[in-house]
């Protein structure tokens, strides 16, 4: 093996260690019948996601707990993957004389006759030496890979069909072969395209009844997989909410309802603005000065207003103590009112005009 597919496999293993649950995933059957081929215990199918398709442990970060395990599957005539040392091959370059041709159709029918028999060995010796003798015929590798078939060596048989291929793309029993191989392992939606395809070319009773079985189990895939994805949308709205919910709590947490909030430098000013913008609501930024008249004038509705308007950020800002802040907002005179959604200036007033102090506040509180 290669070092990479060897490090694939540590990471197969250790995900697998981490969620013993996913030996159930269905595009593992193959690797879960290996195992347990050798002895080994897979732990049972979890339960937790059965009923009304609820999600155990919604405070995860992972998605783990909202894997439907529940699919049911016919995997009876599931194998496990053979890894034989690879099948002996034709030469495609190699001469091919008539007598060639002929001793070849000879070794084919004795495969045959031993396929009778059920002497599955020697029927692919048989036609191991025919396609040795005749490389070039696309039937001879789909023989022999509808025999390993017959000897549950799926992997030998794929080989062979992909041969086959190579000869006549269009060969309806490589077609089939390649199916059933696939299906024998647990692939089923190749082993379903590859049915189809062979169904189209030459139908026969066999590839109906397996086709059949492969169709129902990737329907049955498709189905967990559409109530998965639902799962995981579902998880990831519920995680959007609550990350919003929390921001929202910790916007309020810098803010005071129904009180004015001073600001005494830009950072503050930014702070309450950044708060108010997670918690979706007005704010108004009025800049005054103690040496301002009209600002005194004002500046006692503007405190009743807070206490009126709950949802309303209502910021107070002393030029002369704020200078940075005042420079920013290029306040040229005082009182000033800047009414601010979503970090946006959405409307300005300036002077001390109390009626329309508070119909712009009702209008954009909204």
């Amino acid at each position: 093996m290669e070092p990479q597919d060897i490090e694939d496999v540590k990471l197969c293993i250790s995900a697998c260690k981490l969620n013993p649950a996913i030996l159930h995933d269905p595009s593992l059957g193959f690797f879960r019948a290996y195992l347990q081929s050798l002895g080994a215990r897979v732990p049972p199918r979890s339960t937790s996601a059965k009923g009304g398709g609820g999600m155990s442990g919604a405070g995860h970060d992972d998605d783990s707990d909202i894997v439907e395990s529940d699919v049911e599957l016919d995997e009876s005539d599931v194998v496990v993957p053979d890894d034989d040392p690879p099948q002996r091959m034709g030469d495609p370059s190699a001469e091919i004389t008539e007598e060639k041709q002929e001793a070849a159709q000879v070794a084919k029918s004795k495969a045959m006759d031993a396929i009778s028999e059920g002497k599955l060995d020697e029927a692919i010796d048989r036609l191991t030496e025919a396609i040795l003798l005749n490389p070039n015929s696309a039937i001879l590798y789909a023989a022999r890979a509808n025999a390993f078939i017959k000897l549950k060596k799926p992997n030998a048989a794929i080989c062979d069909a992909e041969a086959a291929f190579q000869i006549n793309p269009d060969s309806a029993k490589a077609f089939k072969a390649r199916g059933m191989a696939k299906a024998m392992l647990g692939r089923w939606d190749e082993a379903a395209s590859d049915l189809q395809a062979a169904s189209k070319l030459d139908h026969d009773e066999e590839i109906s009844a397996v086709l059949k079985k492969v169709e129902a189990n990737r329907q049955r895939i498709q189905e967990h997989r559409r109530r998965y994805e639902d799962l995981r949308k579902r998880k990831q709205q519920m995680k959007a909410e609550k990350e919003k919910q929390q921001a929202a709590e910790e916007a309020l947490s810098v803010l005071k309802d129904g009180q004015v909030i001073g600001i005494h430098s830009l950072s503050e000013v930014d702070t309450k603005l950044n708060a108010a913008s997670r918690a979706s609501r007005l704010a108004i930024l009025y800049f005054t000065a103690t040496w301002c008249g009209p600002c005194r004038f004002i500046s006692p509705l503007f405190t009743s207003l807070a206490a009126k308007y709950l949802k309303v950020v209502f910021l107070k800002v002393h030029i002369d103590e704020a200078r940075d802040v005042a420079a920013r907002w290029n306040i040229s005179s005082v009182p000033t009112f800047f009414f601010v959604r979503d970090g946006k200036e959405v409307d300005k007033l300036v002077g001390a005009d109390k009626g329309a102090l508070e119909i712009k506040i009702a209008e954009h509180a909204r």
